[in-house]
């Protein structure tokens, strides 16, 4: 089929972009609808895309940066394997092996190749953060794994359907080897009718413009991307930055700090990234495969550069990294990965932090950075098996021109926690409090966002519970005169009177009667405290998100409202 270029007029390229962008979030509201586990239909932990032959991203749904990125490498190691000229209507491929494309062994991403008349158009592809999918604790993120091979099932770019029909080998092998298995199917099917549904979206596009006039119009949208970034890029300040972070732990060795250097080199319409000074890889699953580090990177230019730009492949075309091998972000095999995510939204801020001086009208303060990640797996009193992950929010960074946000997901994630009564319906807990959490958002001009306080009751014996916490040890970091935001902290109050300071990762048994309280991190402030409006104070106080005394010792206003 001849693929050169046609004329295509401003007005058509706008209406097919928007047409796209139509099509990825309706492939991503079909997962939601279509999933059974509730970290997906309530979690909203899933994301869809379409890709050109080549592999580009050229539209992707409102849904998890992390996600999105990833399916990039992961379907080259497809098209690597599975050239595109070999492939047939009805096939469909799957992929979650971190050292193969993916991040983590939950996060299983199909593939589904758009062929119209024999000319292969594109992918619809689709990635769900499975309940389950093996390994040493249910929900499969065991936070004190130190090989991958004890955090589930690995599954390499391999052929799930052939011209429609399943390959029942792997079907009965993913049944086998995952503790809820029917609800694992769920999602997959679920991920499968997903794209179906974009598959089908982008073959009736192509009977409307023409596949030839489609592929014209991919190339122009990733090449207008490309432009409209590298001129973003030039308006920042030029020259190299840097910043350091650090984790609380990793997961294995619970009194030790884990070190992320980044140093940001912004030139010409380009930006480098290079972590030369970051730990080396860790014995605990807090690495993150060079998949991982690459979405973080793309997740910062996104935050850095103008929102309005189209985002697709040609973004990214700026990006380079520089990964130290065998370093946190980019391990050598086998190393545990599957707490990745803490990582990957510490470096995220860290990239977009280095800015902060040379940029603190596009900057804000730093975010809590955390996505406070637990499980839960047991049986219930009728012996039916269970398995719950939770996913809870912390405070954004206060920016130059605003407070901070109070519990929102940030830095290359985007889920959402779990209703209360979702939960209680799905697993024996209940949940007795949800709140903003006092205090906890950093003082400032502007102030950090709150975290939350959220408390758990059991109602069954001897549940599994793994928790993979952040920010027990380390503050957000304040700008331009800003307060740092409070450290999270984890407590289990045992039935029979004992208290267990959670630090900052653990994996455990709760049982009937006993209680959780997590109290996650706020974000840090910008500007100087003493500065901020007397209203917005004494709002802050009468809301009960700023205490009385702090309102004196961190602001200097009396409970009058006057200054003390």
């Amino acid at each position: 089929m001849n693929t050169m270029q046609t004329t295509v007029d401003p007005i058509t390229l706008e209406v097919v972009r928007n047409k796209l962008d139509g099509i990825a979030n309706e492939m991503q509201q079909t997962l939601l609808h279509s999933a059974f586990s509730p970290i997906v239909k309530e979690g909203m932990d899933c994301s869809a895309a379409l890709f050109t032959a080549d592999g580009q991203t050229i539209s992707q749904a409102t849904a998890i940066p992390i996600h999105l990125a990833t399916m990039i490498p992961a379907l080259a190691a497809v098209i690597a394997k599975y050239p595109v000229e070999g492939m047939a209507p009805g096939d469909v491929y799957i992929l979650n092996d971190p050292y193969c494309g993916g991040t983590h062994l939950p996060d299983i991403t199909l593939f589904v190749p758009v062929i119209v008349d024999g000319f292969p158009l594109g992918f619809s592809v689709a990635t769900v953060h499975h309940q389950d999918v093996g390994g040493m604790t249910p929900g499969s993120v065991p936070t004190n794994a130190t090989e991958i091979y004890q955090e589930g099932l690995r599954i390499p770019p391999l052929k799930y359907i052939e011209a429609g029909v399943v390959n029942h080998t792997l079907d009965q092998i993913l049944r086998y080897n995952i503790r809820m298995s029917d609800m694992f199917m769920g999602d997959l099917n679920a991920q499968l009718a997903a794209c179906t549904v974009g598959a089908r979206r982008l073959a009736e596009l192509s009977k409307v413009y023409g596949a030839a006039q489609l592929v014209d119009i991919f190339t122009r949208l990733l090449d207008r991307s490309e432009l409209m970034t590298r001129e973003a890029l030039r308006k920042l300040p030029q020259g190299t930055f840097h910043y350091v972070d650090w984790l609380d732990n990793d997961g294995v060795e619970l009194d030790k700090r884990v070190r992320l250097e980044v140093a940001v080199t912004i030139d010409d319409g380009t930006i480098h990234f290079d972590f030369t000074g970051t730990d080396p890889q860790v014995r605990g699953p807090f690495n993150t495969v060079p998949s991982g580090s690459r979405a973080a990177a793309y997740y910062a230019v996104r935050a850095l550069t103008d929102a309005q730009i189209p985002t697709n492949g040609g973004c990214f075309r700026p990006v380079t990294l520089h990964l130290p091998e065998g370093s946190i972000v980019n391990p050598v095999a086998p190393a545990a990965v599957n707490a990745r995510t803490a990582t990957i939204k510490r470096i995220c801020g860290a990239m977009v932090s280095a800015l902060a001086d040379a940029a603190p009208k596009r900057v804000p303060a730093a975010s809590a950075g955390l996505s406070l990640m637990m499980a839960f797996g047991g049986k219930r009193a009728d012996g039916t098996p269970f398995i719950l992950s939770e996913l809870v929010a912390a405070g954004t960074g206060a920016s130059d021109g605003s407070d901070g946000v109070d519990c929102l997901q940030t830095d290359g994630s985007n889920s959402m926690n779990q209703p209360v009564e979702a939960m209680g319906i799905d697993a024996p807990l209940r949940v007795t409090r949800f709140g903003l959490r006092a205090d906890s958002g950093g003082a400032g001009r502007h102030r950090g966002g709150l975290g939350v306080v959220r408390e758990y009751v059991f109602h069954a014996d001897d549940i599994r519970f793994t928790y993979r916490g952040e920010r027990h040890f380390t503050q957000a970091r304040g700008s331009a005169g800003g307060g740092g935001g409070a450290v999270s902290r984890a407590t289990i109050y045992r039935k029979d009177g004992r208290t267990e300071e959670i630090l900052s990762k653990c994996v455990t048994t709760v049982s009937r009667g006993d209680r959780l309280v997590v109290e996650t991190a706020g974000g840090a402030g910008f500007g100087d405290p003493k500065t901020r409006e007397r209203d917005a104070v004494a709002a802050d106080v009468a809301n009960r998100k700023v205490s009385a005394e702090a309102a004196a010792s961190e602001y200097g206003f009396s409970q009058r409202g006057d200054r003390a």
